[in-house]
């Protein structure tokens, strides 16, 4: 859990699959005006998994998890340092490790902000997107290549959760940890976490999403508390590719929210 200043009301950031902490930083001077902001880096990005989640058995895949145990390794830093309800702001799957945290501990969050993400990707499957990242001409040499070779929205993206070594920029983790994550989404689903929640939430969608068609308008329509908002012109990374059109609406949630 990272400290990233500011005063008042708890702000949690979570970032998405191969994102960090980092990948916020374009965003926290102005959320600063509305609270005290934390980052988090996912287990499993840039800090190794619980050895406890460690499988031995051969054949098998090297680690056994699932949400849950996210979302649990993630309640147990945020018991060391917010002592409050807390607003949590989630880029895809960090806005369903908030969704599921909010599910399973109501009496931690007063605000939700879900970004990207949808709670039924059942059938799809992570293998050919795997094989792509493992396809990557790791390391790049220098920033210019990564901006290069992803654009300038997912290259800053990936230059801000990247290590830099030696040799150039890699990613942080493993692709088959990775894989295992987003493996999991494909079987099962997060509906039953999601109609639990009862706190004020706003839902954002890019234009060009990732998410199955109709699911976030969905979560809206099963919530009472609940606002689903598309942006025009953006992709997954709704908060760098449309960054004032993102700042827009979650100034305007947390105004209402936090009065």
């Amino acid at each position: 859990m990272y400290d990233e200043g500011g005063s008042g009301v708890p702000i949690l950031l979570l970032h998405g699959l191969m994102g960090s902490a980092r990948t916020w930083r374009s965003q926290l001077d102005w959320l600063r005006e509305f609270g005290h902001v934390y980052t988090f880096d996912a287990a499993g990005h840039g800090r190794p998994l619980p050895e406890h989640w460690r499988t031995d058995s051969p054949g098998a895949a090297p680690y056994r998890f699932s949400t849950e145990d996210f979302v649990a390794d993630l309640h147990g830093q945020i018991r060391t340092v917010i002592d409050e309800p807390m607003v949590v702001i989630g880029h895809s799957m960090g806005g369903l490790h908030g969704l599921t945290l909010t599910a399973a501990h109501p009496e931690l969050v007063r605000a939700l902000v879900v970004e990207d993400i949808a709670p039924d990707f059942r059938g799809r499957t992570a293998d050919d997107w795997a094989a792509v990242i493992s396809a990557w001409p790791q390391p790049f040499p220098d920033e210019a290549a990564v901006l290069e070779f992803f654009g300038p929205v997912a290259g800053r993206y990936f230059l801000d959760s990247f290590v830099h070594g030696p040799d150039g920029y890699r990613l942080h983790g493993e692709v088959e940890i990775f894989r295992l994550i987003s493996e999991e989404w494909g079987s099962r689903d997060f509906w039953d976490e999601w109609k639990v929640v009862t706190v004020p939430a706003l839902l954002l969608e890019g234009e060009y999403t990732i998410t199955p068609p109709g699911q976030m308008a969905e979560m809206a329509r099963v919530h009472p508390m609940a606002r689903h908002v598309v942006i025009s012109g953006a992709g997954h990374l709704v908060h760098d590719d449309q960054p004032a059109a993102y700042r827009a609406e979650v100034e305007d949630f947390l105004r209402r929210v936090l009065v």
